[in-house]
């Protein structure tokens, strides 16, 4: 048999070897198997499987220095095996052994590019000058860049390798976590390969969520349709979030008429822009039960943030003469009066709410009473 014969065959047998190796033998050239996963959202995930060769490797001698246009080669080039030839050459494999793949959870964007959700097959092609390149393969299961085929290229991008401390072993990380977003980094030796990942339409995803999750065991409960119906409305979909505020009031087995439930509704409304339909609901709500002292207040509160001053007076002074003598009753109405510029009349009730403070709101609340009284006397609103 001719040596490139045997040649072949042994690295055949080596490939074969290294992927039937399952058993409890250590990893092929010391390349432990590294998985990391992070979280976009509460939702949407990243996962990166991959194999991590160190510098030193695994005779023991140091390869540093020579890692980058060396032991990992410039740009894409010929492998001599597979489909790696100078006609077709490959891009780095990002790691040892079998491909490091990349799997996401949900549609997302790579540094402002669709991808779809799955699980794809990372390589990189590193440049010695100018930006690295990124490749998505659709591929995810071969053993390194030996079988790589660019028409199975789901992205490619480029970005800018960041010169960095050294580290020892090829690792993955996740150097910035946003709402929206993470960014991904490939870091080995004296190099960064960083990548931001962003999941598209994050409101719809958690919408849809939400909806799948009120059609099982969590839809049985009637604080879940609150809940929801307040995301649904911070984020915008005002529609959605009245469905949902209307089920958690009537809907079957969970729905209630009370105060929390018509609050929420009547938040969702005035978000909508829906003004007097949230007054309205609310002038309802005020007077059943759960409505307390404490609730009525911070009502009134949020009218005045809405710049529904006069409105905000009106409740403040149903809360007054409903529960009586109750804490903060007095202090709503001296922000009523504040709001509407009767200072006199707010300082009357401030001086009386600071009479009547409970010891427990002492601690707190003293301090800012005397600082809204100076206020009031300099003609300043406490709002």
């Amino acid at each position: 048999m001719g040596k490139s014969k045997l040649l072949l065959l042994a690295l055949c047998m080596c490939l074969v070897t290294a992927t039937m190796a399952q058993l409890s033998t250590p990893p092929n050239g010391g390349n432990q198997k590294s998985v990391v996963k992070q979280y976009i959202g509460r939702l949407a995930s990243v996962e990166i499987v991959y194999n991590s060769p160190d510098v030193t490797g695994f005779n023991g001698q140091s390869r540093k220095g020579q890692i980058w246009g060396q032991l990992v080669p410039w740009g894409f080039a010929p492998l001599g095996f597979g489909l790696s030839t100078p006609e077709n050459p490959s891009p780095w494999r990002a790691g040892a052994n079998e491909n490091t793949t990349i799997e996401f959870s949900h549609d997302v964007l790579i540094e402002g590019k669709e991808i779809k959700a799955g699980k794809y097959g990372f390589h990189v092609a590193p440049a010695e000058n100018g930006p690295w390149t990124l490749v998505f393969s659709k591929d995810n299961n071969h053993w390194g860049s030996f079988f790589y085929d660019p028409a199975n290229d789901a992205l490619r991008v480029d970005v800018e390798a960041q010169d960095v401390e050294f580290r020892e072993w090829l690792t993955f990380d996740f150097i910035d976590r946003q709402a929206t977003s993470a960014t991904a980094a490939l870091v080995w030796e004296n190099k960064m390969v960083p990548f931001k990942i962003e999941v598209k339409d994050i409101d719809k995803v958690t919408i849809a969520a939400l909806k799948a999750e009120l059609n099982n065991s969590q839809g049985f409960t009637g604080t879940n349709y609150q809940a929801a119906a307040n995301y649904a409305s911070n984020v915008g979909d005002h529609d959605q979030a009245l469905i949902w505020a209307d089920a958690a009031i009537s809907g079957p087995f969970v729905g209630q008429r009370t105060f929390a439930t018509l609050s929420t509704k009547a938040t969702v409304l005035r978000n909508a822009g829906k003004t007097d339909e949230s007054n309205a609901i609310m002038d309802e709500a005020i007077k059943l039960p759960g409505a307390n002292a404490g609730a009525i207040h911070a009502y009134g509160r949020a009218l005045i943030a809405s710049d529904q001053k006069e409105k905000a007076l009106e409740v403040f002074q149903y809360n007054a003469k409903t529960n009586k003598g109750q804490w903060p009753t007095n202090y709503g109405l001296a922000r009523g009066y504040s709001a509407v510029g009767n200072f006199k009349q707010a300082i009357k009730y401030l001086q009386l709410a600071k009479e009547n403070m409970p010891p427990n709101a002492a601690g707190v609340n003293g301090p800012i009473i005397d600082q809204n009284l100076e206020k009031l006397k300099n003609g300043e609103d406490i709002n």
